[in-house]
């Protein structure tokens, strides 16, 4: 039997059944604690408190790093994706993405970081907005 190390459990079981890159950053920063580290049982459970915090970390950095770099273009056809599992609309997804502010952050002392995002979201907002609006409706 081959033991996988919490990271790559991460990655291939939990954020695996996760679809699109954004619901990914929603997810890892909803196991954000207030007070620092992550908060995951089954991963604690099962790798320890202190390795699935270190997972939790690398991959919210990781998954956050890959968000940035992403061409705004697929992102828009990301956050559709992302907000079909939420029952929510893609505009309606994003601007709750907007509101969690610093928490989808690894580091909210990540200023950097946080106006990026925060840039990417805004675009992500303004053209779904748009969006809705060049689409004709059908009733």
């Amino acid at each position: 039997m081959t033991l996988k190390s919490a990271l790559q459990d991460l990655r291939e079981t939990t954020l695996a059944a996760i679809s699109g890159l954004l619901a990914k950053l929603a997810y890892l920063g909803s196991l954000r604690r207030h007070e620092g580290g992550y908060q995951h049982w089954g991963m604690s459970l099962v790798h320890g408190e202190e390795s699935s915090d270190r997972a939790l970390k690398a991959a919210h950095s990781e998954v956050l790093s890959t968000v940035l770099r992403t061409p705004i273009s697929d992102l828009v056809e990301d956050l559709r994706e992302s907000s079909q599992g939420s029952e929510k609309s893609a505009a309606t997804y994003v601007e709750g993405m907007r509101e969690q502010g610093n928490e989808l952050l690894p580091s909210p002392q990540d200023t950097v970081s946080a106006s990026h995002l925060n840039s990417v979201l805004i675009a992500l907002s303004s053209l779904e907005k748009n969006q809705k609006r060049a689409t004709p409706s059908a009733s």
